[in-house]
């Protein structure tokens, strides 16, 4: 890739799948109603935004949770199953190809993360490759809830840029939500849309 010298990659949808269409349905299954103005891809619930920047504990979150579906008697066990309910795995061979690119290029994770995903990911690493974490993948992973900021707010990519002295033409993002995406081109970073369908693979073939 021409003039690429540092990677900075989204998480869900990039390298781990998740599914929003399974979350809906699971918080239907609790009862909360409107749905779809409650939380989506593009825009959602001023709780879950303070959730991702760490605003609110996992407890409040459930509190909140209980009070949409109207029924103080959901279990915390039951709330926490229907939100990881979005949560599948990390997609086949990118582990692989994160090392690959570590060789490479200056590489960062910026994931919007919360405290209740977090810990389901981790466990999820630790179960099924033994790996206490992502860091083995990267120079630096962010998550958003332990930073206090959030995509798309410009302020969490100046973090990363200005705290490894990146620069922002020589900086590829890649994210599956538009509104990270505009951001980024804001402040200068080639981001680059990854799509339903596509794979970051893909996508470093077409680029390269």
């Amino acid at each position: 890739m021409k003039n690429i010298k540092n990677i900075i990659l989204d998480y869900g949808n990039v390298l781990f799948d998740i599914d929003f269409n399974r979350l809906r349905q699971s918080f239907i299954g609790l009862g909360i109603k409107e749905v779809d103005a409650f939380y989506g891809h593009r825009a959602q619930h001023a709780l879950f935004d303070a959730f991702d920047k760490g605003l609110i504990a996992a407890q409040e979150f459930r509190n909140e949770i209980r009070k949409a579906a109207e029924n103080d008697e959901l279990s915390d066990a039951a709330i926490d199953t229907a939100w990881n309910s979005l949560l599948i795995g990390v997609r086949p061979g990118h582990h692989d190809l994160l090392l690959e690119l570590k060789d490479r290029y200056r590489t960062f994770l910026l994931s919007n993360n919360n405290e209740i995903h977090y810990t389901w990911i981790m466990n999820h690493l630790r179960e099924q490759f033994g790996l206490e974490g992502n860091s083995t993948f990267f120079e630096k992973d962010y998550y958003s809830h332990l930073m206090g900021m959030r995509k798309p707010d410009k302020e969490i990519f100046e973090h990363v840029l200005n705290t490894h002295g990146l620069e922002p033409a020589q900086t590829l993002f890649v994210d599956d939500s538009p509104q990270h995406i505009e951001t980024a081109r804001a402040l200068g970073l080639q981001a680059h849309l990854l799509g339903p369908g596509d794979t970051l693979a893909a996508l470093l073939a077409r680029l390269a």
